[in-house]
C-alpha cells in the first residue's frame, strides 16, 4: 500500500485554540483523524507529522522524495504555515527531492494580510487547495491519488 505524508508546519499544533474564527475549532488530532479516515477511503497509508522547525520540514521532504522515487509514496500534503511566505528552503527541497506536493491552507490566505498573498511553495507544488477549512486535507489527499492515477 502506498503512502501519503501529511506535513504540518509552525503553530499548527495550536489548531482548535489559535484564532478559531480564522482556523476553526478542530484540533490537530482531529485533522489527523480526518486524514486517517480519508486514507482508508482512498486505499492509502497516511502518516502525519507536525513541527515548528523549518529544517525538520526540509528533511522530511527529502525523505519523501526518496520514498516517491522508490515507489512507496504518492507524495506530500504540505501545510507549511507561515513558512509558506518566507521559505526558499522549502521551495528548493520540494524541487530538489522531486516530490509531488499539494500545498494546503486552511484559511483563504488571499483574503488575509497582504504578506500572506505570496507563496514560495506554490511554484514548486503540483497543486494548491486554499480556504476550505480542514476538509482541504482530505481533498489534497484525493488529489494526490488522482494525479498518480493519471501517470
Amino acid at each position: 500500500m502506498k503512502k501519503i505524508l501529511v506535513l504540518n508546519g509552525p503553530n499548527l499544533n495550536l489548531l482548535g485554540t489559535r484564532e478559531p474564527a480564522q482556523y476553526g475549532s478542530d484540533t490537530l488530532a482531529d485533522v489527523e483523524r480526518l486524514c486517517a479516515e480519508a486514507g482508508t477511503r482512498l486505499g492509502v497509508e497516511v502518516e502525519c507529522r507536525q513541527t515548528n522547525h523549518e529544517g525538520a520540514l526540509v528533511d522530511w521532504l527529502h525523505e519523501a522524495g526518496r520514498e516517491v522515487a522508490a515507489g512507496r509514496m504518492l507524495g506530500v500534503v504540505l501545510n507549511a504555515g507561515a513558512y509558506t511566505h518566507t521559505s526558499v528552503a522549502l521551495h528548493d527541497a520540494i524541487k530538489g527531492a522531486s516530490v509531488p506536493v499539494i500545498e494546503l491552507h486552511i484559511s483563504n490566505v488571499h483574503a488575509r494580510e497582504s504578506f500572506r498573498h505570496h507563496s514560495y511553495i506554490s511554484p514548486a507544488a503540483r497543486g494548491i487547495i486554499v480556504g476550505l477549512g480542514v476538509k482541504g486535507y482530505a481533498l489534497s489527499m484525493d488529489a494526490l491519488v488522482r494525479l498518480n492515477d493519471d501517470v
